[in-house]
């Protein structure tokens, strides 16, 4: 008992060591995440040097972001993931409400569920709308984000519309259906762009939410362009 006694402490003490450390990796990694978004935002997604990340995180150590990151490509797909994760709790819930809801879905459902959970980001020190806005102009939308992890329930929500407006061609709401993604980060980025340098927008913002989704929501189920091949 006296041999093995002095040893629970040290072990103990060895493993607070051990969390405080990955609790100060997670707070660098955190603070390196939420200065690039700024950054990006700011000056384009290809023109922020990543030692400038580190500057603006705090970091003297000139490659903290490869050294937590690795590259420029890494650094684009955690931002995506720690803010599409705080849009994904909010989205699961539209999406079980849809799910358990007495009433029968609508496609302004659908759009709602896909909108609100990114107006969330409307906050005064949330760079990421202005972000993904920059992100989707560069790359032509989402496609060179294969593999991130951001949820499902977009994905649950598409196959929901696809029941819900059955007489539009598949080829025809998919390409709807990715306006609506892109159009709604472009929309609330510009609303959140003229609050920050303006101080005011031109209806309040909720309101200026509810119509995007209205707005969203008729272009789906609009009528084919005479002569659309697609049908």
């Amino acid at each position: 008992m006296s041999q093995t006694s002095p040893e629970r402490p040290a072990r103990r003490t060895g493993s607070r060591s051990g969390g405080q450390r990955n609790a100060r990796g997670e707070e660098t990694r955190l603070r390196i995440l939420t200065a690039a978004e700024r950054l990006f935002a700011e000056h384009g997604i290809s023109a922020v040097p990543l030692r400038d990340i580190g500057v603006a995180a705090g970091q003297r150590n000139h490659a903290a972001v490869q050294y937590h990151f690795g590259d420029r490509d890494e650094v684009v797909k955690a931002i995506m993931e720690f803010r599409g994760a705080e849009s994904e709790a909010r989205r699961a819930d539209f999406v079980a409400d849809l799910a358990v809801g007495g009433s029968a879905s609508t496609v302004v459902d659908v759009v709602s569920a896909f909108v609100r959970p990114l107006a969330i980001h409307l906050q005064p020190d949330n760079h990421y709308l202005a972000f993904l806005s920059l992100y989707i102009t560069e790359e032509g939308g989402y496609e060179g984000l294969i593999g991130v992890r951001t949820g499902a329930s977009v994905i649950t929500l598409r196959a929901l519309l696809g029941r819900l407006v059955p007489t539009i061609p598949k080829d025809v709401l998919d390409e709807r259906w990715l306006t609506v993604e892109t159009g709604a980060v472009h929309a609330l980025a510009r609303y959140h762009s003229a609050q920050r340098k303006r101080g005011r927008l031109p209806a309040g913002l909720d309101v200026l939410v509810e119509d995007l989704i209205v707005f969203l929501s008729a272009g789906l189920v609009a009528p084919l362009a005479p002569g659309d091949p697609r049908t």
